[in-house]
């Protein structure tokens, strides 16, 4: 999949699923919602979509007219489980700026931020390669980037200094080549101050 220009969603206020918006969601929630009761599927992406947006607010605080908090948490890692925002985004990806996906695009990549530790590196993967800033859980340059270290995977190491001047220099290139595989490998914590204030 070909690397596209990063961009940020512009945030959009929570407010429920329409008819139609909830008309282009069901084929991806579907297939990937666990098995038994699927009455309130709907009404269950509501909940998710509206905890996503409040920025930091742990699933307890989910307001009592949405169900109870542990309920649509588990029901929230099953789907992250079963690739509902991998393919998501994806969709979005290949979806006309006017196709009624986009206008819940913000709600989508809120709830891919609570999704990440979950899906792991293949979801940071996906989110850098298709450019949707919004869904990261950080600041780029804080986190992980598995583009950086496959180039950085190709480099080659300069040929054996001969000369002082050889040296320094190849100890400069050394230098460059640590910096940038430790950002490559992103910060191991990233202070939540840093999460919240992240658009």
């Amino acid at each position: 999949m070909p690397h596209t220009p990063s961009r940020l969603t512009p945030p959009r206020p929570w407010s429920p699923l329409t008819d139609l918006q909830w008309h282009v969601l069901s084929p991806y929630v579907l297939p990937r919602a666990p098995q038994g009761r699927r009455t309130d599927l709907r009404a269950r992406m509501d909940a998710i979509f509206h905890l996503a947006s409040t920025p930091g607010e742990p699933w307890k605080n989910l307001p009592a007219h949405h169900g109870r908090p542990d309920t649509v948490s588990r029901f929230f890692r099953r789907l992250t489980h079963n690739g509902l925002w991998h393919r998501l985004l994806e969709a979005l990806a290949d979806c006309a700026p006017n196709h009624p996906l986009r206008q819940i695009e913000y709600l989508i990549c809120r709830a891919t931020r609570r999704a990440a530790r979950l899906g792991g590196m293949r979801l940071l993967l996906l989110i850098r390669q298709l450019g949707l800033r919004t869904a990261l859980n950080g600041p780029p340059w804080l986190l992980p980037d598995p583009l950086l270290s496959e180039m950085l995977s190709r480099a080659r190491l300069p040929p054996a200094p001969r000369t002082r001047l050889q040296l320094a220099a190849a100890k400069s290139h050394l230098r460059s080549i640590a910096a940038l595989a430790r950002a490559a490998l992103g910060r191991t914590r990233i202070p939540r101050t840093v999460r919240l204030a992240w658009p």
